[in-house]
């Protein structure tokens, strides 16, 4: 099970969520083409990040593979809590699945943790729980990534979404 995270190309929360965005973007973000440094919606979410939450500390680093926006401890102690920030609720789905990977990743670890999605900007909260199913689709999803970072670059898929990423001008700049 965790084998799969320790091959040489680690899964992170940002794969898991890019393999329900977009596995174009999955493939050129793992083979470390990266432009969301200078996309602005990256950057609001970053801004939103900083300036939401402010008393807890933020960017919890674990394994150099997950990065959880902030964590406490359930009220009576018993529980983590992991908690990321979004900006906006269009891409539920994936940020549902990152955060039970995280959830995934922590269970490996022996440690209990529940998660919630914060959506600050639209004053909602989702708890997400990760049940036995979750675990055997997370299996799935990683090797399913692990097949998409090794092959070759996926086609572009024209979605809704597209023009909004940072990656738009990459897929589809002779479209335009």
């Amino acid at each position: 099970m965790m084998d799969n995270i320790h091959k040489s190309t680690s899964i992170t929360g940002v794969k898991i969520s890019y393999y329900f965005i977009c596995h174009t973007k999955l493939w050129l973000f793992s083979h470390n083409i990266q432009l969301e440094k200078e996309n602005e919606n990256v950057q609001i979410g970053k801004d939103l990040n900083e300036t939401s939450y402010v008393r807890d500390k933020k960017d919890i680093t674990i394994d150099q593979t997950i990065s959880v926006d902030f964590i406490e401890k359930s009220k009576n102690g018993e529980k983590l809590i992991l908690h990321e920030i979004k900006k906006s609720n269009k891409m539920e789905e994936a940020h549902q699945w990152q955060m039970m990977y995280y959830l995934y990743y922590f269970k490996e670890k022996g440690i209990e943790a529940e998660g919630e999605l914060n959506y600050p900007l639209i004053n909602k909260k989702e708890k997400v729980i990760l049940t036995e199913k979750d675990r055997n689709r997370i299996q799935e999803i990683i090797n399913d990534i692990f097949k998409i970072i090794e092959g070759k670059l996926p086609s572009p898929k024209k979605k809704t979404i597209c023009s909004k990423c940072a990656y738009f001008e990459f897929c589809f700049g002779d479209d335009l």
